[in-house]
C-alpha cells in the first residue's frame, strides 16, 4: 500500500498518515457559508481537500473514506442579506447551496460524502453547548452561554498563542457579560426577526464555532482522522472547535491531523473588492474559462503555500491542458478507451506520479511527472498520464477530449444506430484476425477508415472514436 505523509498543523511536522480504522477514513472539512455565489478563495479548499479525498479513495477503497463538508446555513451575513434584499433565509440559502454546488462541480470536485447544513443539527448543538455547562467549561450570561478559555489548558496550542497574548492583542470592545475577553459565544438571543430555536437559555440560534463540533462529532465520532480548512480558520475557528469538543468529550482527540491550505492572491495582491480583484467563480466559467483550467491553475502550487492567480498562469494551463488532451484524443481515448484499459488491467497508476503525490499533496510534483507521461507513443504507454489526470480531477468526461482539447467537432453529429454499426464491425473485424482472413480484416479496416473512424488496438481489443473527417453516410449499408 502507498505510503500517504501529511503535514500535521497541531504537530508542525510531516508524519505518515496512520488513519484511526483503515476501513473507515473519516475526514471534515469547512465548507461555505452560504449567502453569495463562492469566490475563488472558497474554491481553493474545496479543490485541496478533494484532491486528498480522491487520493484517500484510491489508497483505501472508495467504500473506505468518509469525507464530511458543512454548509452554514444560519450567520448574521445571511440575516444581513435578507434583510437587504427583502427576501427570505430560506429562499437565499438554498439558492446559493446550489450554486456552491454547481460552481465546484464545474471546478472537478466530487461531492462529499456528507453535506450537512447546520440548521438540521440544531438538537445536537444544544445538547453539546448543555453538557459544556454541565462540566463547567461553559456558563450563561444575560441570554447568552459562552465558552470559558481557561477551563481549557491547552486552548492556543493549535495555532502557537497563548491565552495573555491574545488578550493583549485584542482590538475589539469586549461585551461585559464575558468573564474572560477570549470567552466565545456558544448559544445568543434572537429577536423576532432573527431566525431562532427554542432552547434551555430562550429562543435563540448557535454561534459560529459549535455547528462544526457537533456535526463532525455526529457524523465522524469523537475522534476522527483528518479536519481541513484555509489557514484564516486556524484562529480562532478551529482552536475553538478543540476546546469545546476536547471539553465536551474527555478523553477524545477530536481530529487527529490538523490541514490547512494558504490563502489566494491576484496578480500579487490580496483578492479584495477595494482593489478591484475580487470575482466569483461564475465569473470565470461565464467568462469561458473551463473548469479544467481554473483546478490546473490552483494544483500548479502545492496548497500550504500562497497560491497567485495570473492571467498568465490561466494561459499556461490553457496550453498544458490543450496538449494533454489532444495527445490522448489522437490515441483514441474515450470512456470506451478507458473501459478498455480497465478490462485489460492497463489503467493503473504510476508509481512515480503516485509516490509524489502522496508526499503531503505535492500537486506541483505530480504535475511535473505528468509532463513526462506525455511523451508516451502507444495508447496503454498513455495510460499512466490518464490515469493521472482522472485522480486529479483535470478530466471531467473522457467522451469531452475533442472539446478539451480544443478539436473543432465534425460537421455531421452521428446518429444514435452508429454505436451498433461500429461495435459490430469492430467484431467481425477482430473475428477476421483471430480466423487470419486478413483480406476481411482489412475489408473492414478500410471501410472503418473510409467512414473516419479512429481506431486503437488495446490488449485484443479495440476501442474507437469519430475523427474529424467522420462521416456517417459511408455506414449506411451496414446498417
Amino acid at each position: 500500500m502507498i505510503e500517504i505523509r501529511l503535514h500535521n498543523t497541531k504537530t508542525r511536522r510531516r508524519a505518515l498518515f496512520e488513519p484511526l480504522d483503515p476501513n473507515n477514513v473519516r475526514m471534515y472539512v469547512c465548507g461555505p457559508t452560504v449567502y453569495d455565489r463562492a469566490h475563488m478563495g472558497n474554491a481553493r479548499p474545496a479543490i485541496v481537500f478533494d484532491v486528498l479525498f480522491r487520493l484517500l479513495r484510491t489508497v483505501y477503497g472508495a467504500d473506505h473514506v468518509t469525507y464530511v463538508r458543512n454548509i452554514t446555513d444560519v450567520d448574521d451575513k445571511i440575516n444581513a442579506r435578507a434583510a437587504e434584499t427583502g427576501r427570505s433565509i430560506g429562499d437565499i440559502t438554498a439558492e446559493t447551496t446550489a450554486w456552491y454546488f454547481d460552481d465546484m462541480a464545474a471546478l472537478g470536485n466530487l461531492m462529499p460524502t456528507h453535506t450537512p447544513r447546520a440548521t438540521q443539527y440544531i438538537a445536537q448543538m444544544i445538547a453539546m453547548i448543555a453538557a459544556l455547562i454541565a462540566k463547567d467549561h461553559a456558563y450563561e450570561a444575560e441570554g447568552h452561554v459562552l465558552f470559558a478559555v481557561e477551563s481549557y489548558a491547552a486552548y492556543g496550542a493549535l495555532s502557537g498563542r497563548t491565552v495573555d497574548d491574545m488578550i493583549a492583542g485584542a482590538r475589539v470592545e469586549v461585551a461585559p457579560y464575558k468573564r474572560n475577553p477570549m470567552d466565545f459565544v456558544l448559544w445568543k438571543p434572537s429577536d423576532a426577526d432573527q431566525p431562532g430555536w427554542n432552547s434551555p437559555w430562550g429562543r435563540g440560534r448557535p454561534g459560529w464555532h459549535i455547528e462544526c463540533s457537533a456535526m463532525a462529532g455526529d457524523l465522524l465520532g469523537d475522534s476522527f482522522d483528518i479536519h481541513g480548512g484555509g489557514n484564516d480558520l486556524l484562529f480562532p475557528h478551529h482552536e475553538n472547535e478543540i476546546a469545546q469538543s476536547a471539553c465536551a468529550h474527555p478523553g477524545a482527540e477530536f481530529a487527529r491531523v490538523w490541514m490547512h491550505n494558504e490563502m489566494l492572491l491576484v496578480e500579487g495582491r490580496k483578492m479584495s473588492k477595494s482593489l478591484g480583484n475580487f470575482f466569483t467563480v461564475r465569473d470565470l466559467l461565464d467568462q469561458g474559462v473551463p473548469g479544467p483550467v481554473i483546478r490546473l491553475v490552483f494544483l500548479s502550487t502545492h496548497y500550504a503555500k500562497p497560491m497567485d492567480w495570473t492571467d498568465t498562469k490561466r494561459t499556461e494551463a490553457e496550453g498544458t491542458l490543450r496538449r494533454w488532451a489532444t495527445i490522448l484524443h489522437q490515441h483514441g481515448y474515450s470512456s470506451r478507451m478507458v473501459a478498455a484499459l480497465k478490462a485489460s488491467g492497463d489503467w493503473r497508476a504510476d508509481g512515480e506520479f503516485l509516490g509524489v503525490l502522496a508526499n503531503d499533496l505535492n500537486t506541483p510534483g505530480a504535475l511535473a511527472r505528468l509532463h513526462v507521461l506525455a511523451k508516451g507513443h502507444t495508447a496503454p504507454a498513455l495510460a499512466g498520464l490518464a490515469w493521472g489526470l482522472d485522480l486529479l480531477g483535470l478530466v471531467p468526461d473522457w467522451d469531452g477530449l475533442r472539446d478539451l482539447a480544443g478539436v473543432a467537432p465534425s460537421d455531421a453529429a452521428y446518429p444514435a444506430w452508429v454505436d451498433g454499426v461500429v461495435d459490430g464491425l469492430l467484431a467481425a473485424r477482430q473475428t477476421a484476425r483471430a480466423g487470419r482472413d486478413w483480406a476481411e480484416a482489412d475489408r473492414l479496416r478500410d471501410l472503418l477508415n473510409a467512414a473516419g473512424v479512429q481506431v486503437t488496438d488495446i490488449g485484443g481489443g479495440a476501442t474507437w472514436v469519430p475523427g474529424p473527417g467522420f462521416d456517417p453516410a459511408v455506414l449506411e449499408d451496414q446498417r
